[in-house]
């Protein structure tokens, strides 16, 4: 479920399917609508399993957010997931974090750097 951290952060703890596939197609909907695109930080520690289509709604999430110069953390990835992420060679594409209180202040520490 997708929670407003901040005014600039959004928060969201997932959970396995199909709780999943919406819940990434409601973030990548409300961050394209959006005028002024938060940070998004996506908890995966509830999720045991991902497929196509979510890698596919995860790089549509990098690529708005990317667009509007902010940034994604994934933190909490389980073994299963990171399996999938590094045979994909996602493991090169997202930035990752072991937790979320260490996603949320990678993304203070990297937004209040001015070289960052």
């Amino acid at each position: 479920m997708a929670i407003e951290w901040s005014d600039d952060i959004l928060l969201a703890q997932l959970a396995d399917e199909p709780a999943l596939s919406e819940e990434l197609g409601l973030i990548g909907d409300q961050l394209a609508d959006a005028e002024h695109k938060p940070h998004a930080v996506l908890d995966f520690r509830g999720v045991t399993y991902v497929n196509s289509s979510n890698i596919a709604q995860l790089l549509r999430l990098r690529k708005i957010l990317g667009e509007a110069d902010r940034q994604l953390r994934i933190c909490g990835v389980t073994d299963e997931v990171w399996s999938v992420l590094m045979v994909t060679g996602l493991d090169k594409v997202f930035h990752f974090a072991p937790d979320t209180m260490t996603g949320l202040a990678s993304i203070q520490i990297d937004a209040d750097d001015p070289a960052g």
